[in-house]
């Protein structure tokens, strides 16, 4: 891949910007927890549930994770998740994603998963959503990191199945707290999906979709116009339409971009080409996120190093994009508040 090894290979000054991007509090806002299936997970799940897999090995399975376009990232995503079955599951593959967040300084998660990729193989809704809440809830006490769980439906599915999630979801409207749109995105665009946003709008759920990632910018604009989304996942797009920057950063709704995603799916096809930096400089409440990470080699963390890395970000932009994602959540503004000073003071003393 373009621009990879030399943003992999750290030195000392990537240390010291590491640890400085580590003590800053920071939210995740865009994480699929099925992206999070690391190969050594993937295998003893499979031994677990007794499910044959493409790869026999740790190596030979990661040695998979080489994607040219976000289709064929999708073909081997999708082919994997037949070894998540049981509630314990779920819980295990997000038990494992919070010891890492929480590693990397996180202290607000927003989690996504994608019951489309589970319920019609006979895994139950609830069951799915019990296992991660499980985890999340022991991982607030164990780590400190607080959570929203948002529900994301398949846009290359039809809009009648996505329908019918939501009504799985509603119900545990206690523990969810939000819908999505992810998925193969050309072709599929947001406004498909009114009706089942208006309806979840209804029920209280908080609207974001995935837009301007691979398709075009018009599709962001859709998104805000059709569904009325809180925030864009990705908006990678936006970098070319100036009129609709404008909107976007007076409008205050944020980008959760994921740059390692960007870079494996040739989104971008070099980093220090990734609009980031220049999204950020004119006003958009830009924040960094791993997308899948278990894929896309870099969790939090290594997002946020390599995009400083490969966009020379100076340490008040690492600490605007921490303020984004705080300001960005879902968090109430108290907690918000809190969560800000503390950057505050955490850059101050650097």
């Amino acid at each position: 891949m373009s621009g990879t090894s030399d943003l992999r290979t750290p030195t000392g000054e990537d240390v010291a910007v590491a640890g400085f991007i580590r003590r800053l509090p920071k939210a995740e806002l865009h994480l699929h927890i099925e992206g999070t299936l690391e190969p050594e997970m993937l295998l003893e799940l499979a031994r677990r549930n007794g499910v044959d897999l493409p790869c026999s090995t740790a190596e030979e399975c990661r040695a998979r994770y080489r994607f040219k376009d976000l289709q064929d990232f999708l073909d081997l995503y999708y082919a994997v998740l037949d070894v998540l079955v049981t509630e314990q599951d779920f819980h295990d593959l997000t038990a494992a994603y919070l010891r890492r967040v929480a590693a990397d300084g996180a202290r607000h998660v927003e989690v996504s998963f994608d019951p489309q990729s589970h319920v019609p193989r006979g895994v139950p809704f609830d069951d799915i959503v019990g296992g991660i809440t499980r985890a999340l809830r022991e991982g607030e006490t164990e780590h400190g990191v607080s959570w929203r769980l948002i529900m994301c439906f398949l846009r290359d599915r039809p809009p009648a199945e996505a329908m019918e999630m939501l009504e799985l979801a509603l119900p545990h409207r206690d523990v969810i707290a939000g819908i999505g749109l992810d998925s193969a995105e050309v072709g599929h665009p947001p406004g498909q999906f009114a009706e089942v946003y208006e309806r979840a709008r209804e029920a209280g759920l908080v609207a974001v979709a995935h837009a301007g990632e691979e398709g075009p910018p018009e599709y962001i604009a859709e998104a805000l116009d059709v569904l009325k989304v809180r925030r864009v996942d990705h908006g990678v797009a936006a970098i070319h339409d100036p009129a609709l920057q404008r909107r976007l950063a007076e409008a205050g709704i944020a980008l959760t971009m994921c740059p390692l995603s960007n870079l494996q799916l040739q989104v971008t096809p070099d980093l220090t080409r990734h609009p980031l930096k220049r999204l950020l400089d004119a006003g958009l409440l830009v924040t960094v996120n791993s997308d899948d990470p278990a894929y896309f080699d870099g969790y939090l963390l290594q997002n946020y190093v390599a995009a400083q890395k490969a966009l020379g970000l100076s340490l008040a932009d690492l600490a605007q994009l921490a303020r984004n994602s705080i300001t960005a959540s879902l968090l109430p503004d108290a907690r918000k508040a809190e969560l800000l000073d503390e950057i505050d003071l955490a850059a101050a003393a650097d």
